[in-house]
């Protein structure tokens, strides 16, 4: 209607600045680190995920990792604006770096033995998301506490990245807030 608006990059966050604020007000850390997704597309599905289920970050390599671009944002539905997003030199030592701050770090991978509905999700957990060609690197998994697979009947050996993140996300949401009695 005859008006420009100019929105300003989003802000990059540090994660060690952000994580002491996340135990300071009395919450369970919950952060998404992604292993080289490329995909803008994938970027915006899993942020909007990811703050829809309560999550405290999304954390990415600087390297080798989507673009936070319009389209990014525009598929996140400005989920990109409202949850902080980390970008770390080297995601080693941030796995490191998390692991040493009490965080479970837990790696999503289709050649996981163990279920994530057989896992507890309810502590303070960073989950691992991987690229969407090679999915998780070694390194990374080799450093992750835990693997988890998502179970499938299907024919089709593995899921698109942002709905994998999603059916974790908000399996760690459910067993963290509607913890029913088996």
């Amino acid at each position: 209607q005859g008006f420009i608006a100019l929105v300003a990059e989003i802000e990059y966050h540090k994660l060690e600045m952000l994580l002491p604020q996340i135990y300071e007000n009395g919450e369970t850390p919950l952060l998404v680190l992604l292993d080289k997704i490329t995909d803008v597309r994938n970027l915006g599905a899993i942020a909007r995920s990811a703050e829809c289920a309560g999550a405290h970050a999304i954390v990415m390599g600087e390297k080798s990792s989507a673009p936070v671009n319009a389209d990014a944002i525009k598929t996140s539905s400005g989920a990109l604006t409202r949850i902080p997003v980390c970008k770390e030199r080297d995601l080693m030592e941030t796995i490191a770096f998390l692991k040493e701050s009490g965080i479970t770090t837990v790696a999503c991978t289709e050649k996981a033995d163990t279920s994530l509905f057989e896992s507890d999700m309810k502590g303070p957990i960073a989950v691992i998301m991987g690229s969407e060609e090679k999915g998780i690197s070694k390194a990374c998994l080799t450093m992750a506490d835990h693997k988890v697979s998502i179970p499938q009947r299907g024919q089709i050996g593995s899921l698109n990245v942002s709905v994998a993140t999603g059916i974790v996300l908000f399996e760690v949401l459910r067993q963290r807030e509607y913890n029913f009695a088996k």
